[in-house]
C-alpha cells in the first residue's frame, strides 16, 4: 500500500479509536450524541470529555502524517503540466501553480475561487492531504493530486458552481467532481468538527472578558440565533429549508452550530430540541461555579439571544420599550452591539457561494455543506484570513431580530428579569 495512503488511514483510525474509547467509558456526566444525519457541535465530546492533551492529539494526528509526507507530495507530478512560457512553471511552492489552467494565478481571482488566500490553501491542503485521497472508489482510483481534489471541493463551496461547470473547469467528469466535493465535506465534518466545539469552562473566561470589554456586560459567553438556508432538490424545483442554530463569540467565531432541523420549526422549538439546551440545563456547559456579583445579584454565565426566545437566566433578551437615557436602553444598545457579531458570522457563511443560493443537493448533503463552511469559517479566522468574512449587513435585519416576541413570565422569567436589571447597570453608555 502507498505510504501516503497508509499514513492517512492510520491517522484517521487513531482519531476514531480515541473517540470510541470515550464513548465506551464516558465521563461522570455522560453527554448525548446527536443524530448522525445532522451536523451538531456544542463541544459534547472534544471540549468536555477529552482532556486538552488528547484533543491536541486528535487535531495534530493528521498534521503529523502530513509533515512526514509533505516532501513526497511536493515531488509528485502536476496534474496539469504548465508550458515552458508560463512564468510560474518552476514555482512549486505556489499551490495555484499545481492547479493548472483551471485557476487564475492572480491572488484576487484565487481568493474569489476558493474564499481564501493561497497560503491558507497550501496550509489546508497539507492538513487534509492524507484523508482526501485515502478512500478512492474501489477499483477506480482517481489519480488526482491533493491540490486538485481540494480545489474541486473548495470551488464548489466557494462559488456554488454546479458539477457541469466544475467538470469543464478542472477537466474531470461530473461524477469525479461530485465525489471530490462529498469527500471534502465528509473529511471536514467527521475529522475536523472540533473546530466548532463549545469552549471549555476555562476557555469561556477569555470569551466573556472580550464581551465585557466590548459592552461592559460581565459573564456573557456568546450570542445565539437561528438562520435558514434554502435547499433545492432535483430538477423539479422542490424547495425546502434547513434551520441552523448558531452561537458565536465577539470575533464572530462559531462556538456551536446545530444544523439539520426543518425550516418550519421556530427558533425556540429548535433550541429546546438541541443538545445545547440539554447541556446547559444539565449544567454540562455554561456552568457558573463562580457567578459574578452585580448589585447583590448572582449573575451566571449566559448567552445573548434575539426576541424569538424565552427570557431565561442563561438567555437574556432586550428590554421592551425602554425609556430614553435609562440603564435599560444602555443594556439594549449593548445587546445590539453583541448581536452584530452574530450577523457578521451569518453574512460570512452566506458569502460561501453554495450557501448564498438554494443548495442543489439532498438534505444530508445540504447539512454537510453548512457544516463544512462553518468549519472553514473558523479555520480562516484562526489564520487571520478574512477572504470570506463579511462586515456588511442590512440594519433592518438587526432591528427585526431584536423585537421581543418570546415569553418573559413565570418564576424563571422573573429570576432572569432580576439578572437582566442588575446587568443593565453595568452596560456601557
Amino acid at each position: 500500500m502507498n505510504s501516503r495512503v497508509l499514513a492517512g488511514l492510520i491517522s484517521s483510525l487513531i482519531s476514531q479509536i480515541l473517540i470510541l474509547i470515550f464513548l465506551i467509558f464516558p465521563p461522570p456526566n455522560p453527554l448525548s450524541i446527536t443524530n448522525p444525519s445532522s451536523f451538531s457541535s456544542s463541544g459534547q465530546i472534544f471540549q468536555q470529555s477529552i482532556s486538552p492533551l488528547l484533543r491536541h492529539f486528535l487535531s495534530a494526528a493528521d498534521t503529523a502524517a502530513v509533515a512526514s509526507l509533505l516532501s513526497i507530495s511536493r515531488k509528485r507530478k502536476r496534474a496539469h503540466p504548465t508550458g515552458p512560457d508560463d512564468p510560474d512553471n518552476d514555482d512549486d511552492s505556489n499551490p495555484a501553480s499545481r492547479l493548472g489552467p483551471a485557476v487564475s494565478r492572480n491572488p484576487e481571482s484565487f481568493s474569489r475561487f476558493f474564499r481564501m488566500k493561497a497560503s491558507t490553501f497550501e496550509w489546508l491542503c497539507g492538513l487534509l492531504e492524507p484523508l482526501l485521497d485515502c478512500r478512492d472508489p474501489v477499483g477506480s482510483p482517481l489519480n488526482l493530486a491533493p491540490e486538485t481534489r481540494l480545489g474541486i471541493g473548495l470551488f464548489r463551496l466557494a462559488t456554488g458552481a454546479d458539477y457541469a461547470e466544475i467538470s469543464t473547469r478542472f477537466g474531470v467528469s461530473e461524477a469525479v467532481s461530485e465525489f471530490c466535493v462529498r469527500r471534502l465535506c465528509r473529511v471536514l465534518c467527521t475529522n475536523y468538527r472540533f473546530w466548532v466545539g463549545f469552549p471549555t469552562h476555562s476557555e469561556l473566561d477569555s470569551v466573556s472578558t472580550r464581551f465585557e470589554t466590548l459592552t461592559g456586560l460581565p459573564n456573557c459567553c456568546g450570542v445565539i440565533s437561528c438562520t435558514r438556508f434554502n435547499l433545492k432538490r432535483g430538477n423539479n424545483n422542490n424547495s425546502d429549508s434547513i434551520a441552523t442554530q448558531i452561537v458565536v463569540d465577539s470575533s464572530s467565531r462559531i462556538l456551536s452550530i446545530v444544523a439539520g432541523f426543518r425550516g418550519n420549526k421556530n427558533d425556540l422549538q429548535i433550541l429546546k430540541s438541541s443538545t445545547l439546551y440539554e447541556d446547559i440545563e444539565n449544567g454540562v456547559i455554561l456552568n457558573s461555579e463562580r457567578p459574578v456579583i452585580v448589585n447583590g445579584v448572582d449573575v451566571p454565565r449566559y448567552l445573548i439571544g434575539n426576541g424569538e426566545y424565552d427570557l431565561l437566566p442563561w438567555l437574556l433578551l432586550p428590554f421592551v420599550d425602554p425609556q430614553i437615557g435609562s440603564v435599560e436602553e444602555n443594556f439594549n444598545n449593548a445587546h445590539r452591539l453583541t448581536y452584530v457579531c452574530w450577523l457578521k458570522a451569518n453574512a460570512s457563511l452566506r458569502n460561501w457561494g453554495v450557501l448564498n443560493r438554494p443548495i442543489e443537493a439532498d438534505y444530508k448533503m445540504g447539512v454537510a455543506c453548512i457544516g463544512s463552511c462553518s468549519i472553514l469559517h473558523n479555520m480562516l479566522i484562526t489564520r487571520e484570513d478574512y477572504s470570506a468574512f463579511c462586515d456588511e449587513f442590512d440594519d433592518r435585519i438587526l432591528d427585526s431580530n431584536l423585537n421581543v416576541s418570546g415569553s418573559e413570565g413565570g418564576l424563571i422569567g422573573e429570576k432572569a428579569s432580576v439578572i437582566r436589571k442588575a446587568l443593565a447597570t453595568r452596560a456601557k453608555k
